[in-house]
């Protein structure tokens, strides 16, 4: 199933959205809402793809075999004229050289990849995930984080049993927007207080940039989220 944002007048092409198969609301800043981009937008869903499917650890992924269906949906959106495609999900980085092959517009599958540049810039680097459980080292690897940079990024989760971890990975109709805004909130002021000096966050989880002020009010944090990576919005500027 494809959804298409309302075109932008005079804009080239537009951005393609690969999509897990979800139901849950989509604030203002979310990945799924139409306006997170600010440039022309078209969604494809992977029908069947759901959160807890898709958010794994490197084997369970492997596992569930998804690879093919997500490259399918990256060249149907290249093939309907996207100038570049990213994710709704930052697990999928683990994707990230699959897709890539698979097209010849860029493909950006997770905010995650923007954690080399921001080491360079910073003796560490945080990581906010709907998962810490599932995050792991390949994640990173996959991002392009060197080996001997892995200890220098701190993963942090937010509460698994808590408001926004149950509605996303459960796939609910329904989420206390003010109670998964607390969820991500806390889980940033756990990560402060593990590394004092930390100045740069990102958000793995494209579910979390409504948050990202709150985040930024609360901690002092930078927030880094799938929408600041400058190469999925080239083709507009």
């Amino acid at each position: 199933m494809t959804l298409t944002a309302a075109p932008a007048t005079g804009a080239p092409g537009f951005l393609g959205v690969v999509m897990l198969d979800t139901r849950f609301p989509r604030p203002p800043g979310d990945v799924g809402h139409p306006g997170a981009f600010g440039v022309p937008v078209r969604r494809h869903v992977v029908q069947g793809a759901w959160p807890g499917t898709i958010v794994q650890t490197a084997a369970g992924l492997r596992a569930a075999g998804v690879a093919p269906a997500f490259a399918r949906a990256v060249q149907a959106l290249q093939a309907e004229g996207a100038r570049a495609v990213t994710t709704s999900c930052g697990f999928l980085v683990l994707l990230q050289d699959e897709l890539q092959a698979a097209a010849q517009v860029p493909v950006i599958t997770s905010s995650l990849l923007q954690l080399p540049a921001l080491l360079a810039r910073h003796p560490k680097v945080g990581v906010l995930t709907i998962s810490a459980a599932a995050l792991g080292p390949e994640h990173l690897l996959a991002a392009g984080v060197p080996a001997n940079r892995l200890g220098d990024v701190v993963v942090q989760g937010v509460e698994p049993a808590g408001e926004f971890a149950t509605a996303i990975l459960g796939n609910r109709d329904t989420m206390d927007l003010e109670r998964a805004g607390r969820d991500v909130v806390d889980a940033a002021m756990a990560l402060k207080r593990r590394e004092p000096a930390l100045q740069a966050v990102v958000l793995e989880c494209t579910n979390m940039p409504p948050y990202r002020q709150a985040v930024e009010a609360a901690t002092g944090l930078k927030t880094w989220a799938l929408a600041d990576d400058e190469r999925l919005l080239r083709p507009w500027k």
